[in-house]
């Protein structure tokens, strides 16, 4: 593409870089200059024109960016991604569907590296999404771009990314008591949100004494795909009364504790086939915490190990939130 100013009578075929004042009206940039756009700019004063001229092997700005999105996106309804008509050079990416966005970064970090031309921006890795929801852009920041580095891209594009659906259905929340208090309706309303936010039913509310033989009942009883524990008293270990009732219910704990501010005193478990996700005091608010996180992918059926859990300490310090009993601000 040659790019730069030339003289206006000179210009027809060639792309106006500026928008500019005709002697009709404004301009606009991008506009593909004809006879007439150019005589009403020599009529405005204008008697040379910055533009830009598509040489041969060059693609215009929409048609390559709608072609990074079908490389990024192939088959829309495996990937629950809808592709946006192009316009200015771009094209944006929508969810079509709830759950948890699944980004390939070396995918994208390959593509952005071959042209600077050529650019897409996503939404960060296994974050939640409503229907909807613009997940990703992509911006041709030239007016064309070379086709060789344009196929170099899509190459790289191919499945950089997708929306993962939520897999479990219904979810079941035991909660706890010490002595004769019964919990605050609070947490329960607090995670009946985060379940409709993915299509997730809650079953029935379930109260037992904060005891491990008790709770380990509620779990083998309990007849959600997903199970939570919201505890009176917090998880302080991973032999604590709540984990010790997963064992004692036949299940095994993933991981204790997560890296993530506030819910850092959270728990991964699985009961059979089932998940069991210790929830941490917080996950009574709808702030954001650790727990989000990991209910979030859990319930999309993305894989959640230790290893994971550990890497969320990076981008893990969260919002303060005033309700917490120990505020971090001194």
């Amino acid at each position: 593409m040659i790019f730069g100013p030339v003289p206006a009578q000179d210009a027809a075929g060639a792309i106006l870089a500026h928008s500019m004042m005709a002697a009709s009206g404004r301009l606009q940039k991008g506009t593909c200059l004809e006879m007439a756009h150019i005589t009403d700019l020599i009529a405005g004063g204008h008697d040379t024109l910055v533009v830009a001229c598509l040489e041969p092997g060059d693609v215009d700005e929409n048609a390559a960016a709608a072609q990074v999105a079908q490389a990024i996106v192939p088959h829309t309804g495996d990937q629950n991604l809808r592709i946006s008509a192009a316009g200015a050079g771009r094209v944006n990416l929508y969810a079509t569907a709830p759950g948890v966005v699944e980004v390939s970064a070396d995918k994208v970090v390959a593509l952005n590296s071959i042209d600077p031309m050529i650019t897409l921006a996503t939404l960060p890795n296994y974050q939640r999404v409503d229907v909807g929801a613009m997940v990703a852009t992509i911006k041709i920041i030239s007016y064309a771009v070379s086709e060789t580095k344009l196929k170099e891209a899509c190459d790289q594009a191919h499945y950089a990314m997708f929306v993962s659906n939520p897999v479990f259905r219904t979810a079941t929340l035991i909660e706890t008591h010490v002595g004769d208090g019964a919990p605050s309706p609070k947490g329960r309303a607090a995670m009946v949100t985060r379940m409709e936010r993915l299509g997730v039913t809650m079953t029935d509310r379930v109260v037992v004494a904060h005891k491990s033989a008790d709770i380990a009942a509620a779990l083998h009883d309990a007849p959600g795909q997903v199970l939570f524990v919201l505890t009176a008293s917090a998880t302080s270990d991973a032999l604590d009364v709540a984990p010790q009732a997963v064992r004692d219910a036949g299940g095994r704990i993933e991981a204790y504790g997560m890296p993530v501010d506030p819910g850092n005193l959270l728990f991964l478990g699985w009961l059979k086939d089932r998940p069991v996700i210790g929830l941490p005091g917080c996950a009574r608010s709808l702030a954001l915490n650790g727990a989000d996180w990991v209910l979030e992918r859990v319930i999309c059926d993305v894989s959640v190990t230790r290893a994971d859990v550990a890497a969320m300490g990076v981008g893990g310090l969260l919002k303060e939130i005033p309700t917490r009993p120990r505020p971090r601000a001194t």
